[in-house]
């Protein structure tokens, strides 16, 4: 795999984290009984983005490296997923 390619992973796998991320201990304006004149109640009061994604990189780096791992050293191939015997026809 080229370095592109690790890279192109990587990004694909940090922003997957960080869509799971984002809601999780999400406190809306609404919940906290804080809202801001001009904002809906559904925004966040406490965000913290930078707790978040320092958090996202620290999940993401070992994920990746794992994939990488197994995508390098061949541990899983695109032949050992025909589960239905199409690629060897």
């Amino acid at each position: 795999m080229s370095i592109v390619s690790f890279i192109v992973l990587f990004a694909v796998i940090w922003f997957m984290t960080l869509m799971i991320m984002l809601p999780i201990g999400l406190r809306t304006q609404g919940e906290e009984n804080d809202t801001v004149r001009g904002t809906p109640s559904s925004a966040p009061s406490n965000l913290r983005m930078g707790r978040k994604l320092a958090i996202v990189t620290l999940i993401a780096v070992p994920i990746w490296l794992g994939l990488s791992a197994i995508i390098e050293y061949d541990v899983v191939t695109v032949a050992d997923l025909d589960w239905r015997g199409v690629l060897s026809r």
